[in-house]
């Protein structure tokens, strides 16, 4: 199994980001091959990456419950070459997509295989990063519910921390097992105030972490420019840099 770090929060706060970040910390310091995971129905992982998103496996399971499985192939043979239609492969990075959220009707045989197959493919690889919704349950049904390592992103306000305790604790809720648990502020005007860091210490999370505001980074976001091509002085990157040199463990 890879060495599995995961991104969760409430939307808007920049996680996507910080994952795309973090991709990069990984290849900057040698340690590939990644599988990034958009586990996300709103999938742009691939925006902040700056790379094409060419398939789903949400369309590869939607596909094979509705039968639309060539003749004289097995469904286990569809899903085998709908997955790896679905891999876009990077440098030193590959990229998957979940796409959208199961439908009505019975998806189980579907989903049983896209287990088996997302689980041979996690194994080719040293590292994964999966981007979530604040949900977890990507990570508990359709990947592992194995994370060495669990990322909250919260923006500054007080309701991005009562999201991030609640995610949290679902983790428990779904019986995730995420080895380490932190919490990062990101878009932080002037660090963090008191009575923030009180409800911090009060709800029980581990502040990893304030990633600051930065104006060069809102504008590449504006833009639709990837984020993942900030330059490397840049303070945002810099800052979330020294926040994975405190906090990872990585083999």
């Amino acid at each position: 199994m890879p060495y599995a770090i995961a991104m969760a929060g409430k939307g808007g706060t920049g996680k996507t980001t910080v994952a795309g970040f973090l991709i990069k910390y990984l290849i900057h310091k040698g340690k590939t091959p990644i599988l990034a995971v958009d586990a996300d129905s709103n999938a742009n992982l691939n925006e902040v990456l700056g790379v094409p998103l060419v398939a789903t496996l949400g369309t590869a399971r939607e596909g094979m419950k509705d039968g639309v499985v060539p003749q004289g192939m097995t469904k286990q043979m569809f899903m085998e070459m709908k997955l790896a239609e679905a891999v876009f492969e990077g440098e030193g990075f590959d990229l998957i997509a979940m796409g959208r959220p199961e439908g009505a009707g019975c998806y189980c045989a579907a989903n049983n295989l896209l287990s088996m197959y997302l689980g041979e493919l996690i194994d080719n690889y040293s590292y994964m990063v999966m981007d979530n919704e604040a949900g977890m349950e990507h990570i508990s049904r359709l990947t592992t519910n194995n994370v060495d390592v669990l990322l909250i992103v919260s923006d500054p306000s007080l309701r991005g921390i009562e999201t991030a305790a609640r995610i949290n604790t679902l983790v428990d809720e779904l019986k995730v097992h995420a080895e380490k648990r932190f919490l990062i502020i990101n878009r932080a005007s002037n660090g963090l105030p008191d009575s923030l860091q009180e409800e911090v210490d009060k709800r029980g999370l581990n502040l990893a972490g304030i990633i600051p505001k930065d104006d060069l980074l809102s504008e590449f976001d504006m833009n639709g420019n990837p984020t993942a091509n900030l330059p490397a002085d840049n303070p945002a990157l810099s800052a979330t840099f020294e926040i994975f040199d405190r906090i990872l463990d990585l083999p």
